[in-house]
């Protein structure tokens, strides 16, 4: 992943990037990025499928018996909102999280989350909570139209429309909550619908087809899979996403449409 990023800005259309500050190669990753100054980075929040940075993450029953954030997403946003306990040990774990990464020395460009944890309401008003401490710029509001994508790709409707919906109302919430706090967002993110087959293909039609306005468009590129990378992502293509975004033919589309390939900290001046 480390390296298909690199690629991906260096040989690409890929402006900005996400950091697991404790993921397995995060220390690559930001060496990687001190060595590439003209990469954006921000901070990809983890509260599922990933490993804890708080110190008493056991003891507060954030970090499961396997060591790790609990799997599955769905179960594990309803405990973090109905237990009291948990809401307080998410809170440190959102500041552990923060202050590792303001130890790396890299600006923070924006803060996002795995699996769009960002948007839940405890982490939004968590977030909120934390603006002023560690100066949080910018936030993804995954705000992705569902019927531009289903006439793309009808399949999966139900799902696409579902996630559509329930993630348009947190957006709108979260607008709302830290818009008054300084907090900046794009008017429309794209990909959400199509992850991982962010192909060729597909990313052509969104340059072609792209509204006026700043647009996200996030992908999933890496060089090749890993077995964890295969069972936590089932059915993704992160090399046929590299490949998307190092296309000549997509650069050439992004030329031709007068298209500004921009980082978050463009969209604060």
């Amino acid at each position: 992943m480390n390296r298909g990023i690199l690629r991906a800005h260096r040989d690409g259309i890929l402006t900005t990037t996400s950091l697991m500050v404790t993921a397995p190669f995060a220390a690559e990753a930001v060496a990687i990025a001190r060595a590439t100054p003209t990469l954006g980075v921000g901070l990809h929040l983890v509260l599922v499928q990933g490993t804890p940075a708080s110190a008493d993450a056991r003891a507060t029953g954030l970090m499961t018996a396997r060591g790790g954030f609990r799997e599955s997403a769905i179960p594990a946003a309803i405990r973090y909102f109905f237990d009291p306990a948990l809401r307080r040990a998410v809170l440190r774990e959102v500041r552990a999280q923060l202050e590792l990464y303001r130890a790396t020395g890299l600006p923070l460009g924006h803060v996002d989350g795995h699996l769009n944890v960002h948007l839940h309401p405890m982490l939004q008003a968590t977030l909120a909570e934390l603006v002023p401490e560690f100066g949080i710029p910018a936030l993804r509001l995954t705000r992705e139209p569902v019927t531009p994508n289903l006439r793309y790709d009808p399949r999966h409707r139900l799902r696409k429309t579902f996630e559509g919906l329930v993630l348009r109302l947190l957006s709108s919430i979260a607008e709302k909550r830290l818009g008054p706090l300084g907090v900046v967002f794009a008017d429309r993110t794209l990909g959400l619908h199509q992850s991982g087959a962010c192909d060729e293909p597909y990313l052509a039609h969104l340059i072609e087809t792209l509204p006026a306005g700043a647009t996200e468009i996030y992908c999933h590129p890496a060089e090749a899979q890993t077995a964890e990378m295969r069972r936590l992502m089932p059915g993704y293509r992160p090399a046929d996403e590299l490949a998307a975004l190092t296309s000549p033919r997509v650069r050439a589309l992004v030329e031709r449409g007068g298209i500004e390939l921009v980082r978050w900290s463009d969209l604060r001046r």
